[in-house]
Order: structure tokens, then sequence, then C-alpha cells
């Protein structure tokens, strides 16, 4: 099938769209699980000037996007317009490579044991009488 306008085959495009997340991280995989979570702040290592000249034009943009200050992962996806699989990649061949700086949510936090904390409200209560 062609498109009328351009007289090219449609399953070009296509194509196209489904083969560009693999060429972006040139076939590298998923870093591990915990790494880059949604609200992983990310922020540049290193100077404009000190940039190597061989990144591709997505790892040059998501540097200049983490240039001015910490942004998060889900952030970084959004401005970018780029899966979320992909964006990880990148930010993991880039920090890897010394020129992000992460910081990882804090963990969240253990229910304190309610018993002990009953305790405790007695003992001041019956210090204070």
């Amino acid at each position: 099938m062609t498109d009328p306008g351009r007289g090219e085959p449609e399953f070009v495009s296509e194509t196209g769209e489904l083969v560009r997340p693999y060429v972006i991280t040139r076939g590298r995989e998923l870093p591990e699980e915990g790494e880059f979570a949604l609200i992983t702040l990310v922020t540049t290592a290193t100077d404009e000037q000190q940039r190597p000249q061989r990144l591709s034009p997505e790892e040059q943009q998501i540097l200049d996007m983490c240039s001015s200050g910490y942004l998060s992962v889900a952030e970084i996806a959004a401005h970018s317009q780029l899966p979320l699989g992909v964006v990880k990649v990148l930010l993991s061949s880039l920090a890897e490579a010394g020129h992000l700086i992460t910081r990882a949510p804090v963990p969240s936090t253990r229910f304190a044991n309610k018993a002990l904390l009953q305790e405790v409200l007695d003992g001041l209560k019956a210090l204070s009488v």
C-alpha cells in the first residue's frame, strides 16, 4: 500500500517507529529493577565544556535537560518524549560513564511497633504525675 501523497509504502514509517528505541539504546538492556525509579533524581556531573563529543542526540538532550538542576526520571521521560525504558537505559549509560549524578528516592519507613509506643507514652504519663 502506498500513501497517496508521497508514493512510499505505509509499512516503512510503521517499522521505523518499532526499530527506533532499539537503535537509540544501541541494544542495551534495562538497568536493574531498583536503579532508576520514577522518582530518582538526576543531574549532570560534568560541565558542558567537559562533555564528550560522541553522545547520541538523545543523550545530549538528557544532559542538557539535567544541567540546570535535579529532574526525576519521570520528568526526563516526559520532556524528551521517549519511552520510559529507553530513558532508563540512556540514564544508566550516562551514569556509568560519569556524566550524571543520581539521588535515589528515600526508602519507605517501617511502621513503628504500636505496643512499644504505648509503653513509652504510659511511662511519660507516669513521670508527669
